[in-house]
């Protein structure tokens, strides 16, 4: 095996361009997320207002919006039909709607109604609208109602235990900033890595038959083919393993993202991540043995892991079915124990449910070796004939 480890590490000193180009993708997506959102959520959205009243009530609703810091007031439009064009076009992600009359039906101590419009067809963007109008709307419908009870004569106290009788303090767990960099970054990067490491793994092992250097390959190993396929891996396990601690200790460390539990139990789970998609590459490798079809099923198999992981749709959400292929998923394993250690700060005692399914795909290792060894050895029966 060490004889395959020094003719992998000769093979990627001749032709650097692989790792060097994978490198810099890993590199370019931390660098991407960071500066994304910067300030940790987007800012400063694009909205307006419909002020159908034009009172003094409508003109204060405006103010407030515009020193939200979260969205940004384009325009203030006298109209329905010039906000909606607005929207459709993609220049604001939500509108807010002041009906005529606004002013009088709250002098008349009657309730008026507001109108909250927003594109959710861009996700985020319109989630985050409607959520800062959203506020917006029931700190006017405050305001509104302090009006009401002022005039009627209440006090300050007693106006404010009808507008407000329960008082919530909230407190997001493990992300109190509600930062969407934690959110995303803290999995979407070892995704990637892993993603990386498992097409990586494939097509490297898709190159020995494609190159008709097997033979050699195998010769280097002794006729072993579990050392032959270990010896390959491991020096790119160990690079992946690197770029994702690095990836980690940046984050945990001079970004200072929420970390309740052990780093270094947490980094044992992160080159296990990278050994197990790796295992996962060799066992479809091995498998189907046809390198072209080895990488097409490779990156079908990858690409649908940001999706069954569960950090951006819930797994127990999901049909019985993809809740079960979502165990197959190395990161779906990953970003459970993560769950537990950086947000929970649970020890091994929880996560070793998680320990034991990576590990697990040692199995997935030991099947692929076998059937790699079939293809060779039908391989080797060609060239004999």
């Amino acid at each position: 095996m060490r004889r395959v480890i020094h003719r992998e590490l000769r093979r990627i000193w001749v032709k650097p361009r692989y790792i060097i180009i994978l490198t810099l993708g890993i590199i370019f997506s931390f660098i991407f997320f960071t500066t994304l959102m910067d300030e940790g959520q987007p800012e400063k959205l694009p909205v307006a207002v419909v002020d159908m009243d034009g009172s003094y009530l409508s003109r204060r609703i405006c103010h407030e919006l515009a020193a939200t810091q979260g969205v940004d007031v384009k325009a203030v439009y006298d109209n329905h039909t010039e906000a909606r064009l607005a929207i459709q076009r993609g220049e604001i992600f939500a509108f807010y709607e002041i009906p005529s009359g606004t002013y009088n039906e709250v002098l008349q101590f009657h309730a008026p109604h507001f109108g909250l419009y927003t594109n959710t067809a861009y996700l985020l963007a319109g989630m985050l609208s409607y959520r800062q109008l959203a506020t917006m709307g029931m700190l006017a419908a405050g305001a509104v109602q302090r009006e009401v009870f002022r005039k009627k004569g209440y006090t300050e106290e007693a106006l404010m235990g009808l507008i407000q009788p329960v008082e919530f303090d909230t407190h997001p767990i493990g992300n109190p900033w509600v930062n969407y960099k934690v959110y995303l970054m803290t999995i979407f990067i070892p995704a990637i890595i892993a993603f990386l490491a498992l097409v990586h793994t494939t097509y490297l092992i898709g190159r020995e038959w494609e190159e008709d250097t097997v033979r050699n390959w195998m010769r280097k190993a002794g006729g072993n083919p579990l050392k032959a396929l270990l010896g390959k891996i491991l020096p790119y396990t160990f690079h992946y393993s690197l770029l994702a601690l690095v990836a980690n200790l940046i984050m945990f460390g001079p970004m200072h993202f929420p970390l309740s539990g052990s780093w270094l139990l947490l980094m044992l789970f992160t080159v296990l991540l990278v050994f197990a998609a790796q295992c996962a590459a060799v066992f479809i490798s091995g498998c189907i043995g046809d390198p072209q079809l080895s990488m097409g099923t490779t990156c079908v198999y990858g690409a649908l892991c940001f999706s069954l992981a569960g950090f951006s749709f819930p797994v127990e959400s999901m049909p019985q079915v993809l809740i079960a292929i979502s165990n197959l998923y190395p990161i779906r394993h990953y970003y459970l124990a993560y769950r537990d250690i950086a947000i929970f700060g649970s020890g091994l005692e929880h996560c070793w449910p998680q320990l034991c399914a990576l590990l697990c795909f040692g199995v997935a290792l030991l099947v692929g070796t076998y059937m790699f060894n079939l293809h060779y050895r039908q391989y080797e029966r060609r060239r004999a004939q």
